[in-house]
């Protein structure tokens, strides 16, 4: 015991916390098997039981310094988790630890407009939303704020370092009901609370369908019934997925809250490690499931629906039709129906966003004459003019006679016919006659070198 001394003991403590590598080699196998039952039984009373004063070294150098890294401890264990640096709220919403209500206020309210996932279609915009709730929720709280300036974020948990649990005494409001008591809820959608209900509450996935259509039905629109395999509604459990006759209760692991919340400190900080509780799955509940669904809540079903198509959509395109995808878990709203439209070729037209383009050909004397040829449209055939001495490679336009434009159908393209003039390799004698007489007399009638 005499080779372990104070400091060594120390840096066995600091080992259990950081590191499984020894700092000091055991002078002999007795005393590396001494040591060794020292840091198993140390490494629990370091890891969960700090002292107040280490929880708040460790809550203030996480502040202090930007946002450190958290690949070790997502590696730590061997499995895929969620973690959280400790965060500083004063630097979400922008303003200094000194600030007053009035200024948290102000600073949220410009941040949560620039921000709201309804306005902002940035990849990440609707994490940064909720954290600028999240932080307003503390620092507009005199007691929530209090406690966060003194023991960080770990100390709203209600339960700093201690180990597996629920979210404890701080529970996070929606941001999207912060929002709405500032604005009314003017921007429209929003998102599920946090933590459980979040699962509980979640609407059900999109289903997809893609449809093919002929090409005059996307320049006009129509109306198709699809069949659709979606999931609806057990009617076994009404949705709830709990075996009639039972009743569910709160799940014995996480206390309801569908979350499992651990707190761990590291050289670089605090940190929260959250992952969804493994029992419950997220939904905060344990219960006997119904027998027809398996506890999911839902069946699969066959179903016929009537869609409109519109005039001018393309090929491409996605409709969305609202409550026709799969229902959500335990009576949530349904996701929708997205119809991706596929639209076949046509023989003759192309399209070019509302304009249609075609091709003629027609003969060197019409090109040179002018005559009247008869085009194919969207809206049918229709006589064209070939004004004489019309060029190969001419464009004649034909004015709205192109695809109505999506949601605006008094607006259509043009038609732009492309003239291929046809001239013959071979010409029989008459035909070759005529030529040169014509040519003959063209010579007369014209100054200089002519060219036929």
């Amino acid at each position: 015991m005499n080779c372990l001394g104070g400091r060594q003991l120390e840096g066995l403590q600091q080992q259990a916390l950081h590191t499984s590598t020894p700092a000091v080699a055991p002078p002999c196998m007795h005393q590396a098997h001494r040591a060794r039952h020292h840091r198993s039984r140390l490494q629990p009373a370091a890891a969960l039981q700090p002292s107040q004063a280490g929880f708040s070294q460790a809550a203030a150098a996480a502040s202090k310094h930007s946002r450190p890294s958290v690949a070790a401890a997502g590696r730590s264990r061997g499995r895929s988790v969620v973690v959280h640096a400790a965060r500083d709220f004063y630097d979400t919403l922008g303003v200094p630890r000194t600030a007053d209500k009035k200024a948290i206020k102000q600073a949220y309210r410009q941040k949560a407009r620039k921000f709201h996932p309804d306005v902002n279609k940035d990849p990440g915009a609707e994490d940064t939303f909720k954290a600028i709730g999240e932080a307003y929720e503390v620092l507009s709280d005199d007691n929530k704020r209090a406690i966060y300036d003194k023991f960080g974020e770990a100390g709203l948990k209600g339960d700093a370092f201690g180990g597996m649990g629920g979210m404890g005494g701080f529970q996070s409001a929606n941001p999207m009901d912060i929002f709405e008591s500032f604005f009314g809820g003017g921007f429209g959608g929003g998102f599920g609370s946090m933590g459980g209900q979040d699962a509980r509450m979640r609407p059900g996935e999109n289903e997809t369908y893609e449809l093919q259509i002929d090409f005059l039905d996307a320049v006009f629109g129509c109306k198709k019934e699809l069949e659709i395999m979606h999931l609806t509604g057990c009617k076994t459990c009404t949705s709830s997925g709990v075996k009639p006759g039972t009743k569910p209760s709160n799940c014995s692991m996480c206390q309801g809250t569908g979350q499992l919340i651990q707190a761990v400190r590291t050289p670089l900080g605090a940190f929260q490690q959250v992952t969804t509780c493994n029992r419950c799955e997220g939904v905060g509940q344990q219960f006997t499931p119904c027998d027809r669904c398996g506890g999911d809540g839902r069946e699969r079903e066959t179903k016929r629906i009537q869609l409109t198509v519109p005039a001018g959509i393309d090929n491409g395109a996605r409709l969305r039709v609202k409550g026709e995808g799969n229902a959500g878990r335990r009576g949530a709203p349904p996701g929708d129906l997205i119809v991706y439209i596929r639209v076949k070729d046509h023989a003759e037209l192309r399209r070019e966003g509302i304009d249609i383009h075609s091709d003629i050909e027609i003969s060197y004397v019409d090109a040179i004459l002018g005559s009247l040829v008869k085009v194919t449209t969207v809206d049918g055939p229709v006589e064209l003019k070939i004004p004489p001495g019309t060029q190969p490679g001419t464009t004649l336009l034909m004015a709205k006679r192109g695809v109505p434009r999506l949601g605006a159908n008094n607006v259509r393209g043009n038609h732009n016919v492309h003239v291929r003039v046809s001239i013959p390799k071979q010409l029989s004698s008459e035909e070759r006659t005529l030529i040169e007489q014509l040519k003959e007399q063209q010579a007369k009638t014209r100054v200089g070198p002519f060219r036929f």
